[in-house]
This record gives structure tokens, C-alpha cells and sequence, in this order.
């Protein structure tokens, strides 16, 4: 989890590999209303988010195993995909907002740069009752999978899991 340009697909595909499980980018799973919206520079609303949370949440308890990139900025996010998937846990990448904006200058993708500020708006970092670590996306992709891998078993095993 992250606002755009945080590395989650990135990070999220090395996850995958490494945990031998499917990895899917919720960015495909949005309508495509939702991508026009973004498009234009419009930042999406919760009526627009809610819908296409509910997929995210369905696709998580869908399969046995799976890595999702998903922005799920806020809680009442992370709840909703919570509600269908309670066991999923969250990677929250955490990047600086200057190394965001150039990330975001520096690729194609629908979400243009002027969103970010929409984006950090809207986030609220994980919180001490979530289940979940927040790891710095700082290095190379590998280097930041594994300090995730490593911080989510840590947690598993605080947990007793």
C-alpha cells in the first residue's frame, strides 16, 4: 500500500515471487470511469474508491495466497478490503514526497503527478492495531522486498502465526 508512484508494483511483484503466489496490480481492476477521472486530473472520491475496494477485498479472499498493489491510502480503505479479506496483511511503502513526485514525472501511467497532493491528503499511515509493517522504500527493489518479507515474518512470529 502507498499513493502512486511508492513502488508497489514493483516491490509487490519481488513479494510475490518470493512468496510463490500470484501477484495482481489493483490498478487493473478499476472501472474505467475511474481511470478517466484520474485521467482528467480528477481525484477519485470514496463513492467512486468503494466499488472497486469491494473487487480488491473479493479478489484477496478469492485465492489462497496472492500480493495486491493497492494504494488503500486511508483505514475506512483498508477496512473495506479488510471486510471480505480479514486475513490480509499490508506492506505500507513509505517514500518522501520529493522522490514521489519524481518517480511520477519519470513514468507512463494514468495517475498524473498533479494527484499526489490529493493522494498524501488521503493518507493515514498504518496504524499499531492493523496488522501490517511500514517499510522504507529506499534501495533497490529486491533489498526493499526483503526488509518487507523479513518485517512480516517478524510480525507473524510476534503474533504467534
Amino acid at each position: 500500500m502507498g499513493p502512486s508512484g511508492s513502488g508497489k508494483t514493483a516491490v509487490g511483484t519481488a513479494l510475490a515471487v518470493d512468496f510463490g503466489v500470484d501477484f495482481v496490480d489493483a490498478d487493473d481492476l478499476h472501472p474505467a470511469a475511474n481511470v478517466a477521472k484520474m485521467e482528467s486530473g480528477t481525484p477519485l472520491d470514496d463513492d467512486d474508491r468503494m466499488p472497486w475496494l469491494d473487487l480488491v477485498g473479493a479478489r484477496l479472499a478469492a485465492e489462497n495466497g496472492l500480493v495486491v498493489a493497492c494504494s488503500a491510502l486511508a483505514r475506512r480503505y483498508r477496512d473495506r478490503i479488510r471486510s471480505a479479506a480479514p486475513d490480509v496483511r499490508f506492506v505500507e511503502l513509505r517514500v518522501s514526497r520529493e522522490e514521489l513526485d519524481r518517480r511520477m514525472r519519470s513514468r507512463q501511467h494514468f495517475m498524473p503527478p498533479a494527484l499526489l497532493n490529493s493522494q498524501l491528503a488521503t493518507l493515514e499511515p498504518l496504524e499499531a492495531d492493523e496488522d501490517g509493517v511500514a517499510v522504507a522504500n529506499e534501495g533497490g527493489i529486491l533489498a526493499v522486498a526483503g526488509r518487507a518479507r523479513t518485517a512480516l515474518d517478524q510480525a507473524a512470529r510476534r503474533a504467534g502465526a
